[in-house]
């Protein structure tokens, strides 16, 4: 297993302005190759910042990889480990979850990929391409960070969230506000009303 340390990424990073890890697809043999590497987060962060911002991942993502070709397709397999870190929807407290998911894409040459002339069927919409003499494995990395956060961020089931009226973090405990008995007494008046 290769290791790249993360000092290697980092110069390499200096001085292409963005961290990258590129395979050449010559070195994609038919025997599986593994490496293990830290892949910088700073410019998947950026994409999560533009969104809703409810996500960011901490520190790098330890990468572990598997690559190896069968004919022309090329095939990736491996797992990311990190820790991701959260705005809770209920709460708005920030909160750690831990990132472990595992992966596997093929890519195929862009060319043997022509859909022009026939329908694209359920297997096409699965597959990814390539083309040139390398493959940056980051956005790849990225997408499958991307995939494998929650639909919806709760640093727990059991979170009370917050006071509808006066804000306050119910999980740290109850409020100074009297209970919502006004609320109570207007809906008991329209039940007997009816």
């Amino acid at each position: 297993m290769i290791r790249w340390p993360t000092e290697t990424i980092r110069l390499y990073s200096a001085a292409c302005g963005r961290c990258a890890m590129k395979i050449l697809i010559d070195d994609v043999k038919e025997v599986p190759k593994e490496l293990s590497y830290t892949e910088d987060v700073a410019e998947l962060n950026s994409r999560l910042a533009s969104g809703v911002q409810d996500y960011r991942i901490a520190d790098g993502l330890v990468v572990d990889l598997t690559h190896y070709r069968a004919g022309l397709d090329l095939f990736f397999q491996g797992t990311l480990r990190g820790e991701g870190r959260g705005t809770c929807s209920r709460c708005a407290e920030e909160y750690p979850f831990p990132v472990d998911v595992p992966f596997t894409f093929v890519l195929t040459p862009r060319a043997a990929g022509d859909t022009a002339e026939h329908e694209l069927t359920e297997d096409d919409l699965s597959l990814s391409f390539y083309d040139g003499k390398e493959i940056d494995v980051t956005p790849l990395v990225h997408e499958q960070a991307i995939l494998a956060l929650p639909t919806r961020p709760l640093c727990s089931e059991e979170c009370l969230g917050l006071c509808t009226r006066c804000g306050t973090n119910l999980n740290a405990g109850p409020c100074a506000c009297p209970p919502a008995r006004a609320s109570l007494a207007v809906l008991q008046g329209i039940a007997r009303a009816r």
